[in-house]
């Protein structure tokens, strides 16, 4: 049984610790499919993190979730 606070094959406690107070921000992105490398690297450069992309509900377009640490 691990003790409390224990990462199997990490620090003891410091990556739980750091992954339990970060605190995100979201944001969803219309992706052009011509322009989706562009936009996906801009968004990059401002410090989001893709998450995921998805279809848009009508089938449209697709949209990325994107994620970046509050700080």
């Amino acid at each position: 049984m691990a003790e409390r606070g224990f990462v199997p094959g990490g620090l003891d406690g410091v990556v739980t610790l750091a992954a339990m107070s970060a605190k995100w921000e979201y944001a969803t992105v219309p992706l052009l499919i011509h322009a989706t490398k562009q936009i996906l690297d801009q968004w990059g450069e401002d410090g989001w993190e893709l998450v995921t992309v998805l279809p848009n509900p009508t089938g449209e377009q697709h949209v990325a979730y994107l994620k970046r640490q509050k700080g």
